[in-house]
């Protein structure tokens, strides 16, 4: 093979990866943001999230022919295979997670209760986990560091557990507050969709695991 194919190849992969890189900094912006929508029911930044996802959408299309092309023109080698199989497979997840922000902010018109209480405390805790561990699986995968990966795939359960935390108040918050159903509920949602992030971000370390190591991660995935 030429020196001039080899770099050019070499090129490909390195925008294949930026352009990864380009989505996941987009969907953890959309998150953070949903999260300070939610707080302060901002509806001006609710609005560039929704206007936002399209360019997830756009990125991921992106992601999946720039793999097809490689695939298709270059037939890469067992480790260049899985760096384009990881890259389409985590762009699927970076997409789930920008339709999950999205999905948080839909519900803020419906929640009428005050989040800055106490009482909702938990969702801030919550949400700032998943943001952390977020970051920390974008950097695993532009650093290639296996260890990140593992340390956020371990922390998916302290994630969990808040989460349950938070369900069971909501719903004594119900018995107690009858006024306050239709907030509480779409709280349900809102705090399924930071869980269900968390959950994607996990896969994301998955897929950096194998792509570094070539085999998955042993044991199974603690679970709150």
């Amino acid at each position: 093979m030429s020196e001039h194919i080899v770099s050019s190849y070499e090129g490909q992969l390195k925008t294949l990866h930026s352009t990864v890189l380009k989505m996941g900094a987009l969907c953890e912006s959309q998150f953070s943001n949903s999260i300070i929508a939610l707080l302060k029911k901002d509806e001006e930044l609710i609005d560039k999230i929704i206007g936002k996802d399209e360019r997830i959408d756009e990125l991921e299309k992106k992601i999946d022919d720039q793999v097809v092309n490689l695939i298709t023109l270059r037939q890469p080698m067992a480790i260049d295979l899985r760096e384009t199989v990881s890259a389409m497979r985590i762009a699927a997840e970076l997409e789930r997670i920008g339709d999950l922000a999205k999905n948080i902010v839909k519900r803020v018109k419906y929640i009428k209760v005050d989040l800055n209480n106490p009482d909702f405390s938990l969702i801030k805790t919550a949400s700032e986990l998943v943001q952390n561990n977020l970051k920390k699986t974008l950097d695993s995968y532009s650093k290639k560091d296996e260890q990140l990966a593992l340390s956020v795939w371990n922390s998916d359960k302290e994630i969990d557990v808040i989460i349950n935390k938070l369900l069971e108040d909501f719903l004594n918050n119900m018995k107690k507050e009858k006024k306050n159903i239709e907030s509480l509920t779409h709280l349900l949602f809102v705090a399924k969709n930071i869980e269900r992030i968390g959950d994607h971000s996990t896969n994301i370390c998955e897929y950096v695991y194998f792509l570094i190591k070539g085999e998955e991660i042993k044991g199974n995935r603690p679970k709150g």
